[in-house]
């Protein structure tokens, strides 16, 4: 997800949104623990976009 993606998403969809991505990251990480995801480039992309998606939620509490 880029960050003009994360950007035109109102604050509520966000903060679900990275919930949403971070029990798939979990289960993801689990996942490759017990057989090696054929792709495991995908658990650092998620990763990244959860923090993409934080720092944007964190810069919308700091500018109110």
């Amino acid at each position: 997800m880029k960050i003009k993606e994360v950007r035109e998403l109102e604050t509520k969809d966000l903060a679900e949104k990275i919930e949403a991505e971070v029990v798939k990251y979990n289960q993801m990480k689990l996942n490759h623990a017990i057989t090696p995801l054929e792709h495991p480039s995908d658990i650092k992309k998620a990763r990244r976009d959860i923090a993409r998606m934080k720092t944007e939620l964190r810069q919308r509490e700091l500018n109110k």
